[in-house]
């Protein structure tokens, strides 16, 4: 259990701004195996994010109390997924040539790709938000952030990483084992059901969300032969919103 709780404070540290005991440590193993506990991060941003969205519709209508959610599930995890984001979309954007979208991709600059696609993202994020009530809204925010995990996981198992030899690249967990997979999909399973109870709609945006995820690693493996960190970051995003989206589009009917 000692070993367990140390890789899930090991993802929590890695994905958060969330202190952590020094005796948790870091390696680039225990970062591997830490993987299986990403979407159990998620849930903890998702909370984090649906407290700060219940908490702010006491005090401020719906777009206000969106905005304030959004930008603090933002400040929670440093904009981490946000810049893979952005680096990604740059990468892909500013050349054919899969070396220069390497170097690209590792340019901490933002450039006007990159800058398009999380300002579109946040936007889409908060105004998907608000058209829920605020129950129905926690849920889908629990939801989201647990699976969204979970695709840059799927992401994992089935591409190769294409960085091995760059030793400037950022710390990464780089392997997942099936043993590692399957818990990372219990967990999702397990909470986004326990959702689906609050938000029956959410299961239309897990569909969403598939779709999304599939079609993402399909673009990473034409355009890079298979993955980065920035792809795994864009990767949570896409999935997020597209589970928002999902889920809207059914409720909305």
């Amino acid at each position: 259990m000692r070993a367990e709780l140390r890789l899930f404070l090991a993802a929590l540290q890695y994905f958060t701004r969330l202190p952590v005991p020094n005796w948790v440590g870091h390696s680039q193993r225990q970062l591997n195996d830490a993987a299986r506990y990403f979407p159990l991060v998620g849930l903890v941003v998702g909370a984090f994010v649906s407290l700060t969205y219940a908490l702010s519709s006491l005090l401020w209508p719906a777009p206000v109390a969106a905005t304030l959610a959004v930008l603090g599930g933002t400040w929670l995890t440093g904009a981490f997924h946000e810049d893979g984001l952005a680096d990604a979309i740059d990468g892909l954007g500013g050349s054919h040539d899969r070396t220069r979208r390497l170097e690209i991709m590792r340019d901490s600059r933002i450039g006007s790709f990159g800058a398009l696609a999380v300002a579109g993202t946040l936007i889409l994020r908060v105004t998907t938000l608000q058209v829920f009530p605020w129950p129905a809204a926690c849920g889908l925010l629990v939801a989201a952030h647990v699976a969204s995990r979970f695709a840059g996981v799927v992401i994992m198992r089935t591409l190769p990483y294409v960085r091995e030899d760059d030793s400037r690249a950022k710390p990464l967990a780089r392997t997942l084992s099936g043993r590692s997979f399957a818990i990372a999909l219990t967990i999702t399973a397990t909470m986004v059901t326990v959702a689906a109870l609050v938000l029956p709609a959410l299961l239309a945006g897990m569909l969403f969300a598939t779709a999304v995820t599939l079609w993402w690693r399909r673009v990473l493996l034409r355009a890079l032969g298979g993955y980065t960190g920035d792809g795994l970051g864009a990767a949570q995003q896409f999935a997020e919103i597209a589970i928002g989206l999902g889920s809207l589009a059914l409720w909305s009917s």
